[in-house]
């Protein structure tokens, strides 16, 4: 995917320093230390990037990560209740982190590598799961990644070929069907004590069980 540039001039961006890691090389002459820095920038209007700085010097690392994050920036497409547009699932290296979009007075529900980037994207509803490694690193870059691949309801429209009103449409069908489904799930297990599926096991025998597997 082609990587847009966007222009910095006219934004006030805040940085966040995630985590600073320390590296002894040891020489002949004794030992080498230098720092990397990991860290976030962002204008919380829908703008963020993260970056790495290495050096000698902690305030030089830092320095170094904000330069670096800025050349990363992305858009991101935010909803009218500062939320992600639709629920995503972001993949970096070993770390997963899921987005999933939240109604107006949720806030931040996210730890603390992912609650940086999204504070500083200018998310103020969201639900988070890293679902891989606790990485710091490839856990900020899976949720950019994540944040990165968002799209409006007016870009899903024009690469379906569709209005934004359609397109609307079906979400608004599929957001009912899941929020019934969810309320019978719940009256249900308020009703036996458990899950669907495990009642299900329980009432059928393991013959029928194992006819069923095959």
């Amino acid at each position: 995917m082609k990587r847009t540039i966007i222009d910095t001039a006219n934004m006030e961006l805040t940085e966040k320093v995630v985590s600073i890691k320390r590296v002894t090389k040891v020489v002949k002459g004794g030992r080498n230390m230098r720092f990397t820095a990991l860290v976030v920038v962002g204008d919380g209007n829908g703008h963020v990037g993260a970056g790495l700085g290495k050096a000698t010097e902690i305030p030089e690392a830092i320095r170094k990560g904000k330069e670096d994050a800025i050349k990363n920036l992305v858009s991101v497409a935010l909803d009218e209740n500062n939320s992600v547009t639709h629920d995503y699932l972001g993949k970096f290296g070993s770390a997963t982190v899921l987005l999933k979009k939240a109604p107006e007075g949720t806030g931040i529900i996210a730890g603390g590598p992912a609650r940086s980037v999204c504070e500083l994207a200018g998310i103020k509803n969201i639900r988070t799961k890293s679902l891989g490694s606790n990485n710091k690193q490839n856990v900020v870059l899976a949720t950019l990644e994540a944040l990165r691949q968002l799209k409006s309801p007016e870009e899903v429209a024009r690469l379906r070929g569709k209005s934004v009103e359609e397109v609307a449409k079906a979400y608004n069908i599929k957001n009912q069907l899941d929020i019934s489904y969810s309320s019978k799930k719940e009256e249900f297990e308020k009703k036996y004590g458990m899950p669907p599926k495990q009642y299900r096991q329980q009432s059928i025998g393991p013959d029928e069980q194992s006819n069923e597997l095959q």
